[in-house]
Protein backbone atom coordinates (compact mmCIF):
# COMPACT_ATOMS: atom_id res chain seq x y z
CA UNK A 1 0.00 0.00 0.00
CA UNK A 2 1.46 3.39 -0.94
CA UNK A 3 2.22 5.93 1.75
CA UNK A 4 -0.42 8.56 2.46
CA UNK A 5 0.73 12.07 1.56
CA UNK A 6 -0.09 14.39 4.46
CA UNK A 7 -0.04 17.37 2.08
CA UNK A 8 -2.68 16.06 -0.31
CA UNK A 9 -4.76 13.50 1.59
CA UNK A 10 -8.31 14.23 2.66
CA UNK A 11 -9.33 14.11 6.32
CA UNK A 12 -10.96 10.71 5.67
CA UNK A 13 -7.79 9.34 4.07
CA UNK A 14 -5.72 10.54 7.02
CA UNK A 15 -8.19 9.02 9.47
CA UNK A 16 -7.65 5.65 7.75
CA UNK A 17 -3.95 5.64 8.74
CA UNK A 18 -3.42 3.57 11.89
CA UNK A 19 -2.73 5.88 14.81
CA UNK A 20 -4.26 8.96 13.19
CA UNK A 21 -7.93 7.97 13.41
CA UNK A 22 -9.95 11.03 14.41
CA UNK A 23 -7.12 13.47 13.73
CA UNK A 24 -7.64 13.90 9.98
CA UNK A 25 -9.63 17.15 10.26
CA UNK A 26 -7.02 18.68 12.56
CA UNK A 27 -4.20 17.72 10.19
CA UNK A 28 -6.05 19.24 7.22
CA UNK A 29 -6.83 22.43 9.17
CA UNK A 30 -3.18 22.77 10.24
CA UNK A 31 -2.02 22.16 6.66
CA UNK A 32 -4.38 24.80 5.27
CA UNK A 33 -3.35 27.37 7.88
CA UNK A 34 0.40 26.79 7.57
CA UNK A 35 0.81 25.94 3.89
CA UNK A 36 1.71 22.27 4.09
CA UNK A 37 4.26 20.04 5.76
CA UNK A 38 7.91 19.80 4.77
CA UNK A 39 8.75 17.09 7.33
CA UNK A 40 6.69 14.45 9.13
CA UNK A 41 8.01 15.73 12.47
CA UNK A 42 5.78 18.78 11.97
CA UNK A 43 2.79 16.53 12.68
CA UNK A 44 3.86 16.71 16.34
CA UNK A 45 2.72 20.37 16.26
CA UNK A 46 -0.85 19.42 15.30
CA UNK A 47 -3.11 19.66 18.37
CA UNK A 48 -3.63 16.20 19.86
CA UNK A 49 -0.88 14.46 17.88
CA UNK A 50 2.19 15.03 20.07
CA UNK A 51 3.79 11.66 20.72
CA UNK A 52 1.36 9.74 18.49
CA UNK A 53 3.01 10.08 15.07
CA UNK A 54 5.99 7.74 15.41
CA UNK A 55 3.94 4.59 14.90
CA UNK A 56 2.29 6.04 11.80
CA UNK A 57 5.34 7.50 10.07
CA UNK A 58 5.99 4.41 7.91
CA UNK A 59 2.54 4.87 6.33
CA UNK A 60 3.02 8.61 5.68
CA UNK A 61 4.95 10.86 3.33
CA UNK A 62 5.12 14.61 2.87
CA UNK A 63 5.73 14.60 -0.89
CA UNK A 64 5.84 18.18 -2.10
CA UNK A 65 4.13 20.79 0.10
CA UNK A 66 0.85 21.78 -1.47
Amino acid sequence: MPATNVNTASADELDAVPGLNGHGPEIVRYREERGGFSDLRQLEEVPGLAGKVDGSSAALTVGDPA
